[in-house]
């Protein structure tokens, strides 16, 4: 084997694989986006007697704030912090035995609790279903609520439990080989500028 042969197949042992992302949701596009489910909520719930959102960590719960501002802007009576919250469903998942180590996140209720309210659990992206199921077994050990809806900024497809949101900022079509990333300045002001979603494929 020539030099120069030897020299090419180490680099291409070597060459890391090649990741190629494009930006499906705008910072503008996610706006509009959670404009159009705060709208959404209101009308299914007719208005917010009763109407807590509990976002899931670690994007579901800066969505979820979002929501909520925009929810009591149409009501100068309400706070928008007595209306959500954040639901950690750590303990809860049935992949743990799969999965890297995950850190447990807070949960924090409104101090009005959940008993009897209609809770709008709220996540970035929908995908297996098995996160939503975990929230579920989560909301049982915390109390009990009249109704429970689902509001996500992505569903992409891909489920595995019979779990279908009520509210979505954005059906994505994807394949099971694709990432979708959400990047939002609460969580990833280092990393991104601005929100956006972009997908990841390997070249």
């Amino acid at each position: 084997m020539t030099t120069s042969s030897a020299a090419s197949q180490g680099s291409q042992q070597n060459s890391a694989p090649v990741t190629v992302s494009r930006v499906v949701l705008s910072a503008a596009d996610i706006e509009r986006a959670l404009t159009r489910i705060a709208y959404e909520i209101l009308e299914a719930n007719k208005g917010l007697s009763d109407l807590l959102l509990l976002g899931i960590p670690r994007r579901g719960f800066p969505l979820a704030q979002r929501l909520a501002v925009k929810l009591a802007a149409t009501d100068p009576t309400v706070d928008p912090a007595t209306i959500v919250g954040q639901l950690d469903v750590t303990m809860f998942r049935d992949d743990l035995a799969h999965q890297p180590t995950r850190a447990p996140q807070r949960t924090q209720l409104p101090v009005s609790g959940i008993d009897g309210k209609t809770i709008v659990l709220v996540d970035d992206v929908l995908y297996s279903g098995r996160t939503i199921r975990a929230a579920l077994d989560a909301l049982v050990d915390l109390g009990r609520p009249r109704a429970v809806r689902l509001a996500v900024l992505v569903d992409r497809g891909h489920r595995e439990l019979p779990i279908r949101a009520d509210h979505v900022g954005k059906n994505l079509p994807t394949s099971s080989s694709e990432k979708v990333r959400v990047h939002l300045v609460e969580i990833d002001g280092g990393i991104a500028a601005n929100d956006e979603v972009v997908i990841e494929a390997g070249a």
